[in-house]
């Protein structure tokens, strides 16, 4: 079995945009965690937050870090793929604008137009507000994120022509004709991995382009409708999708780096192969967990969402957190930002599955889902997990060729990882007590919960900040010695 060379290296306009996405990724990033501290404060009772504000700032938390973790993810997935197949840097660079125009978008929306529907706009409410925002700046939002979904669709077809361009087909892509028996070489990990990636977020693109495109016309012309359930549908596949491929795109940081560190190989095999070939299935069909207490879905549909809940993120975790594991076993690996980060990101990845599990149980989802439950599950995948690996890439690429003399930035780590347990720990107990998501104000029983949540938030803003700082002080010097 054999595995082909890297055979490109990214030209200075590349490495350059590529800085770009990791800096505009870190500002909003810190921005996002922010806005989630003011709110914990606001629930606390430490800080006053009106109400329309609180729902419109949590309005763009949810879309922010949506997007952050897709620009995180999409920078690492095109600085390895851009090493085995040629890449559009124009391409990677409109993404860039696209994103930053439609996060402005997003932005005015909300704390200039009021919107406050939430990430999830759901149909018809952009266009009932009741008042509390116009047309006008539901379709600022709506047009932000169709902006954005845009830009990503062109990064994904560009690197699909990539793809297909060396490898003819997304089968030999995905390794099956070794999987099959019907040949010796196998793609690099981070081939397999992008294919998925290609395959998954373009229908989740399209669902999600055509339900915005639909809902931004009814907000002008009423009679132009579609089914509330059938919309719901179209977005919560949309927003599983892209959310999900956000670690998949990142987890290539662990398959790419910790060999780099441990001179240890990162084996493509067969249980690799029938992993990721599972999970480009899987991903696709466990959307409706989401869809759980609405009473009219079809039962068949239903069952389907949560058989593949349970399972739909097993194949990849056990290959990946068992490969992590070994490649770094006595391996003489030194604990630098970028290895502790990775092996965080694996661990966040494969502990917040377990809370997801368990909230997409349906007898356990009509108790909890409208809990903070939900919270302290999606935090633990999101920001252990996909915030952990693109730090861990971000601390990486600073530093260029002198990698192997860095050491582990304590301060920034320590409060990142502690601050960060201890606040999905705390969304995750609150939940237990029945505490609900989404309530700008507390009962005083709930108070004690969110200040503990907020201590713990400060220590994640705080510990990101000073990764994030390290990033930009050391980032000129090795653009110019590219």
């Amino acid at each position: 079995m054999g595995q082909e060379k890297i055979l490109l290296e990214h030209t200075p306009a590349a490495r350059k945009v590529l800085a770009a996405y990791l800096a505009v990724s870190g500002t909003v990033l810190l921005l996002m965690m922010t806005l989630g501290l003011l709110m914990r404060l606001a629930q606390g009772s430490l800080v006053s937050l009106p109400a329309d504000r609180f729902y419109e700032s949590l309005t763009v938390h949810g879309t922010g870090m949506v997007g952050v973790a897709g620009m995180g993810g999409a920078a690492i997935l095109w600085y390895f793929l851009g090493r085995h197949v040629r890449l559009n840097v124009p391409v990677l660079a409109i993404n860039l604008v696209a994103f930053i125009v439609g996060a402005a978008l997003i932005l005015g929306a909300a704390f200039i137009g009021g919107f406050a529907a939430g990430w999830t706009f759901l149909f018809p409410l952009p266009a009932n507000s009741l008042g509390q925002w116009s047309e006008h700046a539901a379709a600022m939002h709506l047009s932000g994120l169709l902006l954005i979904g845009t830009g990503f669709l062109l990064f994904h077809l560009d690197t699909g022509r990539a793809i297909l361009s060396k490898y003819g087909s997304l089968a030999r892509a995905l390794g099956w004709p070794y999987l099959f028996g019907r040949s010796d070489e196998t793609p690099p990990a981070v081939i397999v991995a992008s294919t998925m990636v290609l395959i998954v977020n373009t229908l989740g693109l399209v669902s999600g382009a055509t339900v915005l495109a639909i809902s931004l016309v009814n907000l002008y012309l009423p009679g132009f409708a579609i089914d509330p359930l059938l919309a719901k549908n179209l977005i919560y596949f949309f927003g599983h999708v892209f959310i999900n491929i956000t670690i998949y795109m990142a987890i290539i940081a662990a398959y790419e780096l910790l060999p780099l560190y441990t001179n240890r190989p990162w084996k493509v095999n067969r249980p690799f192969l029938v992993a990721w070939t599972a999970a480009t299935v899987l991903v696709l069909v466990a959307y409706p967990h989401h869809l759980l207490m609405d009473f009219n879905m079809p039962r068949w549909l239903l069952l389907v969402g949560q058989i593949s809940s349970y399972i739909s993120g097993l194949p990849i975790l056990v290959v990946t957190g068992y490969g992590a594991l070994m490649i770094v076993f006595r391996s003489g690996m030194r604990w630098t930002t970028t290895t502790a980060l990775i092996m965080v990101g694996v661990f966040g990845w494969s502990s917040g599955v377990i809370p997801a599990i368990i909230d997409a149980t349906i007898m356990v989802n009509t108790v909890m889902h409208n809990t903070l439950w939900v919270p302290g599950h999606f935090h633990t995948y999101l920001l252990l997990g996909q915030i952990a690996l693109v730090l861990a890439f971000m601390a990486h690429f600073s530093q260029g060729a002198d990698w192997s003399k860095v050491r582990l930035n304590a301060w920034g780590f320590w409060l990142f990882l502690i601050g960060g347990l201890a606040l999905t720990q705390s969304f995750l107990y609150s939940g237990k007590q029945g505490v609900p998501r989404r309530f700008a104000e507390y009962l005083p029983d709930w108070v004690g919960g969110a200040q503990v949540g907020a201590l713990a938030a400060l220590m994640v803003v705080t510990g990101t900040g000073v990764l994030f700082a390290a990033y930009l002080l050391k980032l000129p010097r090795v653009m110019r010695a590219s």
